[in-house]
């Protein structure tokens, strides 16, 4: 909660002090309460279990989809901090973004269906940094044979999304596995990182 006890028994507010905290905070409650009851859970039960009231909640994401672009964001973070590593592999970057789709399953289905007709401009910014993440590891992986011949990094973005959309279907027992097989009929040997 955005609000402390202070030395005189009466609640203060941290201000802006909060803010970065109940950010982290709306994010991993808004991961776990899309898991758990869907693409359409109620965004109060978002707040409650973030600690924070609904208005810090629509100050930090005012509508629905910034949520879920919120939730895209982060991961793109984290595969381009997997990047940096000089010997991360496009398989080993391919693993971490298949790992965030079983994991994700909620947002994905969320941000696909959004009813807006042109894709969002931060969707589109967000899908332009993954590119140049699969573009900076494809010609690796076309030399040492990990992907097939002619593969460009369309078809690499086409197959994350692929792979993602069919797991919006499955039960959440069988989504690694599935992911597996899904890669393997698409010519790529892509495990999963682990959680």
């Amino acid at each position: 909660m955005s609000t402390s006890v202070g030395e005189n028994g009466r609640r203060s507010n941290p201000g802006p002090r909060a803010a970065a905290r109940n950010r982290a905070a709306l994010l991993a409650a808004a991961r776990e309460i899309f898991a758990e009851h869907g693409a359409h859970a109620p965004l109060n039960a978002v707040a409650r279990r973030a600690g924070v009231g609904q208005g810090s909640l629509y100050r930090h994401f005012p509508d629905r989809l910034t949520l879920v672009l919120a939730l895209f964001e982060e991961q793109v973070s984290t595969v381009e901090e997997l990047a940096e590593d000089p010997d991360a592999s496009l398989l080993d970057l391919l693993g971490l973004v298949t790992r965030h789709a079983i994991d994700s399953v909620v947002s994905i289905d969320l941000a696909a269906s959004s009813p807006e007709v042109r894709p969002d401009p931060r969707l589109l910014d967000l899908t332009e940094r993954l590119a140049d993440l699969v573009r900076s590891r494809l010609d690796e992986a076309l030399a040492r044979g990990q992907v097939r011949p002619g593969t460009d990094v369309e078809d690499v973005l086409l197959g994350i999304e692929m792979v993602a959309s069919a797991l919006t279907r499955r039960p959440a027992r069988e989504r690694e596995e599935y992911a597996v097989r899904a890669w393997r009929l698409l010519g790529f040997d892509v495990v999963a990182a682990p959680r």
